[in-house]
């Protein structure tokens, strides 16, 4: 694990844990970030911007202002265990936009992780996912929520093994060549300001806050458009243009997001 970029934060971050967290491993985890350490309670550390906090359940990410609720990879939720459960293979958008119902299982590198939800969806409906993120912070915390996926009862350790988490910039992981070659490149570039919903603005503001803008997304499609097998998708807000105005092959429209689909000439 790297350290945390400098420049992609716009208030300090440092590591806490709860009264009931573990604090060698809290100590572990700011060392591998390279971020400061705060043993006390998180609600002392009125200096801090962001929190990253190590609870006895999970990693958050917090608003150390409290002005924003924490986030957390949490694929065992009520939530997402509902959209699981809904998800089929001719149903679920994204499964329709990546392929699947349409021969074997394709190989999908999800080139924009985040806190990992469409990876696991994808591994939910038995794809192998390879999940890159590049900011060392939110892939800890798509980490600790594999790891939690991985102790939950069956089949959520099956799922989780089927996601293999490569911390690192996506450009680079597909410059460097992936074994095996995905069949799908998945994007999810940083949604604009104006999507609805309230988890999507929580988790916005302080995901951007964290990382910034996805302002390199135009070189990542190009680099994705080089090494996909079958497909390249894009998820975009409904009104959003098309990323570097690249007219897709196929557009599935959904009522707040849209998947663009281009399509690879097979060999």
């Amino acid at each position: 694990m790297t350290a945390v970029p400098r420049s992609s934060t716009d208030a300090p971050l440092v590591v806490v844990t709860c009264r009931d967290g573990d604090l060698g491993l809290a100590r572990q985890l700011a060392k591998q970030l390279e971020l400061p350490f705060l043993p006390d309670a998180p609600s002392q550390h009125a200096l801090a911007g962001l929190e990253l906090v190590l609870g006895p359940e999970r990693l958050e990410l917090r608003d150390a202002g409290r002005r924003i609720g924490p986030i957390s990879a949490d694929f065992l939720l009520a939530d997402f265990a509902r959209r699981r459960r809904l998800a089929g293979r001719r149903s679920e958008p994204l499964a329709r936009a990546v392929g699947l119902g349409k021969g074997e299982l394709p190989q999908v590198l999800d080139a924009t992780a985040g806190l990992g939800r469409d990876s696991v969806l994808l591994a939910w409906l038995g794809c192998e996912v390879t999940a890159v993120e590049r900011h060392p912070v939110v892939a800890a915390l798509l980490q600790d929520g594999l790891r939690r996926a991985a102790a939950a009862p069956l089949p959520m350790p099956m799922v989780a093994a089927r996601v293999h988490l490569v911390v690192g910039d996506a450009r680079l992981v597909l410059a460097a060549g992936v074994e095996p070659r995905p069949d799908v490149v998945l994007l999810d570039p940083m949604f604009p300001r104006e999507r609805r919903t309230a988890l999507a603005r929580r988790e916005l503001q302080l995901l951007r806050r964290l990382v910034g803008d996805d302002e390199d997304a135009h070189e990542l499609l190009a680099r994705a458009l080089q090494v996909a097998r079958r497909r390249v998708v894009v998820k975009r807000h409904a009104q959003a243009p098309p990323l570097a105005g690249r007219r897709p092959d196929l557009r599935l429209a959904g009522a707040s997001t849209r998947f663009d689909v281009y399509l690879r000439a097979p060999g």
